[in-house]
């Protein structure tokens, strides 16, 4: 019994034994947790390494490091330029290419003329406008598509607006914020309005109060076709004085004499003939009693 107590003993020495030679192999595979400080300075990138997100600005930068390597070695000198041919080629040459360069200038500088002149002479026309069957019209102008703030550019200080009533019905503000676009730029503003529907008084006097609140000219059309007559004429008339639609009066004497008392009723073309053939001039017509003008013929008490 007492063998077999100090056998026992020995093995739980043993096994305690083996427990602290196990101890130190344990501490050894314990995973070691980095701090935050530790993190944030290796995410942190390093000032010698270049970045692969930022390229260089240029290629001859990007590879300058090669220049400080061994396999480097710099590029032999460039070899002798051969000697100037004689001056008769060179100067036909020369000639040659300043006739090319000037004839080159000439004819961009024409294209760009006529080009210029083209657009003056055509209505521009804003790309807002593709579909509108009004284009289909515009007979006797050219037009052409331009990135303007109107709708129809006119001339150089005029321009047009196209507004359908039965759009208007739809959007009663659209108007407003058109004609704010075009702020002050145009001495001329016309409203071209088609009238499309039926009923007209509402919404006509609607449009006519915003064009005259924002000195706009209001011209009313009531088919496509008078609405492009009415574009090219503004056109054509663009560059023609005020004028050219009075009426034309003679110069002579009794063209001005008959313009002059035609104004008085009763009084015809007949009787300024026989008053300045009678009087011999407008003073002397003023100058005479109604005894003289009685006797006249054609004209009695009441002329």
């Amino acid at each position: 019994m007492e063998n077999r107590a100090a056998e026992e003993e020995e093995e739980e020495e043993e096994e305690e034994d083996d427990g602290l030679q196990r101890r130190p192999n344990r501490s050894k595979t314990v995973i070691k947790i980095p701090s935050y400080q530790e993190v944030l300075e290796s995410s942190q990138p390093r000032s010698t390494l270049q970045s692969l997100f930022t390229p260089s600005p240029s290629f001859s930068q990007a590879f300058s490091f090669l220049k400080s390597s061994e396999f480097y070695s710099p590029p032999p000198p460039p070899s002798p330029s051969p000697p100037p041919p004689a001056a008769a080629p060179n100067v036909a040459a020369a000639s040659t290419w300043s006739v090319a360069g000037t004839s080159g200038a000439v004819a961009g500088s024409s294209s760009k003329s006529s080009f210029a002149a083209q657009s003056r002479n055509a209505i521009l026309v804003s790309p807002r406008q593709k579909g509108n069957p009004l284009l289909k019209h515009i007979r006797n102008v050219r037009w052409a598509f331009a990135d303007i703030v109107c709708d129809y550019l006119l001339g150089q200080n005029s321009c047009a607006l196209y507004l359908s009533l039965r759009y208007h019905l739809l959007h009663p503000d659209y108007l407003y914020y058109r004609i704010r676009e075009l702020q002050k730029n145009y001495k001329l503003r016309v409203v071209l309005c088609h009238v499309d529907v039926e009923d007209v008084v509402k919404p006509l006097l609607e449009v006519t109060k915003t064009a005259l609140l924002h000195d706009c000219t209001l011209l009313c059309g009531w088919s496509l076709e008078e609405c492009g007559r009415y574009l090219e004429t503004i056109k054509v008339y663009e560059n023609k004085p005020a004028d050219i639609i009075q009426g034309q009066m003679d110069t002579d004497y009794l063209s001005r004499l008959t313009h002059a008392l035609t104004t008085v009723r009763h009084v015809n073309k007949t009787d300024v003939v026989t008053l300045g053939s009678t009087f011999g001039s407008l003073s002397h017509i003023m100058d005479a009693s109604m005894e003289d003008l009685a006797r006249c013929p054609g004209i009695g008490e009441r002329k």
